[in-house]
């Protein structure tokens, strides 16, 4: 198939599935730019001049990832109006390699929540059940894309992923979702929800197109502070090419953890069969497995919830109406007082859940309390980094220790942690939305509480969709920090489970 046939065929579906609501911005059906840029993809690629895997592939984007050419809403009616005037980094990339923006997605405004139903757009409905008069979650926040990815509306997808975002919507819709070590890809035109978790992931239906969007995407960037410099990026590589990592990426057998802390009595029965299966297919390909124990799992849910919402109450503060956002009408009139100005704006332009977060970090920060929360919450996202350290056979490659001299081999280390995605199957959208159902908005966050702590330690790991006893579940890698390539590698073993 042409790529502009391809192209067609993706847009086309964008539209006969505009019911899901997968998209906020699509494209448009008939011949656009999309079009001649698709037809020249095609021209480049008869040449034998592609300019990479991705040029004339369509690649949607989350909806607080910047565009130039395309609104960035965040979902939210405070950003209703606003068109940014530059591509972030990773926009700018994915166009540079050939790729054509397909759109920007659905998600859970400014990306806070587990499910993609808090958006000013409305929710987005997966049908991966088949059923649309009963539809269920697609995860959050970055929802819409996967949904899209998974209804053949674009060919990958952009999200990003704070404590889940990416691999908990791969899991609900038996898609890939790939979150990459901290600091790989650029934020550079992302707009933060809390900038020491926030990391753009890459969403599509197999690994390998994962791997050659990552591939695109993973350079430095000398505008966005988080991105690792050059220099780190050659530390990170020259310790894990000694002998006894670099070969992890070859032939010889991996040890595959198996973290105690995630059989939890609350795991339900198919996710716990699926988590079963893959431990024994991987077994079955000689690898070796082993029970390992990671003890700060059990709090790090609590100390996100505490950081993130503290970090999001800060970055909103600035979103009042005068700096940024859609002012409120009532306040435009210069006879109310600058306070209510704010409020007004502020009030009208977040929802619930937005406000809910901000008023939760607020407190958290507050002279009375930041003690008792804040401060112990980054203690314990310490002691989950050090959790995870001792149990991988890789020591981390930027820790101060190794520094001085060369990382050594732990005989009882292992090389990857394999744990489901999420706690249980996708809920029902009614189930989750409903105000009368005996669910409380915290319930939703129990949704995270595998995703969480790879979140916290900056550590790399993916979605990828397994065989279940009833459905497509998703089985999680996890690696030590900047072992990218062996989680993706690992990914593409699992995969091997569905072919």
């Amino acid at each position: 198939m042409s790529l502009l046939l391809e192209a067609e065929r993706y847009v086309a579906n964008q539209s006969s599935r505009a019911a899901l609501n997968a998209f906020i911005t699509p494209l448009r059906s008939q011949s656009g730019r999309w079009h001649d840029q698709a037809k020249d993809a095609d021209t480049r690629g008869k040449q034998g001049k592609a300019k990479s895997r991705l040029d004339g592939r369509l690649v949607a984007i989350k909806d607080n990832i910047c565009t130039r050419d395309l609104p960035t809403t965040c979902a939210s009616q405070i950003l209703n109006a606003y068109t940014s005037p530059f591509n972030a980094t990773v926009v700018q990339q994915l166009e540079d390699a050939g790729a054509i923006i397909a759109g920007k997605t659905n998600l859970d405004e400014f990306g806070m929540g587990s499910h993609s139903v808090h958006s000013r757009f409305g929710p987005v409905k997966n049908t991966r059940r088949g059923d649309d008069s009963n539809y269920i979650s697609a995860g959050g926040s970055s929802g819409g894309s996967a949904l899209a990815v998974a209804t053949d509306q674009c060919y990958s997808a952009l999200g990003t992923d704070t404590g889940g975002s990416i691999r908990l919507p791969a899991a609900y819709t038996g898609t890939v979702g790939f979150k990459p070590s901290y600091g790989l890809l650029s934020r550079w035109g992302v707009v933060a929800y809390a900038n020491s978790l926030d990391t753009v992931g890459i969403m599509a239906k197999r690994t390998s197109t994962v791997r050659d969007v990552f591939d695109i995407l993973n350079q430095h960037d000398h505008r966005d502070p988080t991105s690792l410099s050059p220099s780190s990026k050659a530390r990170i590589s020259s310790a894990l090419k000694l002998p006894h990592l670099s070969s992890r990426l070859t032939s010889s057998p991996l040890r595959i953890g198996v973290p105690l802390e995630y059989n939890i009595s609350e795991l339900a029965a198919p996710v716990r069969e699926s988590w079963r299966r893959s431990i024994e297919f991987l077994r079955q390909q000689g690898h070796t497995i082993r029970p390992v124990s990671l003890p700060m799992t059990k709090s790090a849910l609590s100390a996100y919830y505490i950081l993130a919402p503290a970090e999001a109450s800060s970055n909103l503060a600035k979103y009042d109406g005068v700096r940024y956002g859609t002012r409120s009408e009532d306040g435009n009139d210069g006879t109310e007082s600058e306070s209510h100005l704010y409020a007004k704006t502020r009030g009208e332009g977040f929802g619930e859940e937005v406000k809910r977060r901000i008023m939760l970090g607020a407190f958290s920060l507050s002279a009375q309390a930041i003690d008792n929360y804040f401060i112990q919450a980054q203690r314990i996202r310490r002691l989950v980094k050090h959790d995870f350290d001792a149990v991988f056979r890789a020591e981390h490659p930027l820790a101060a220790e190794t520094s001085a001299a060369e990382p050594q081999e732990r005989p009882a280390g292992v090389d990857v942690l394999i744990c489901p995605t999420a706690p249980t199957p996708p809920p029902s959208i009614f189930g989750v939305t409903n105000v009368n159902a005996s669910r409380s908005p915290l319930d939703a966050y129990v949704n995270d509480v595998f995703t969480v702590p790879a979140s916290l330690a900056g550590l790399p790991a993916i979605s990828v969709p397994v065989p279940g006893s009833e459905d497509l579940t998703g089985i999680q890698v996890i690696g030590q920090y900047g072992d990218d390539e062996l989680v993706l590698k690992v990914a593409e073993v699992l995969e091997e489970q569905s072919s």
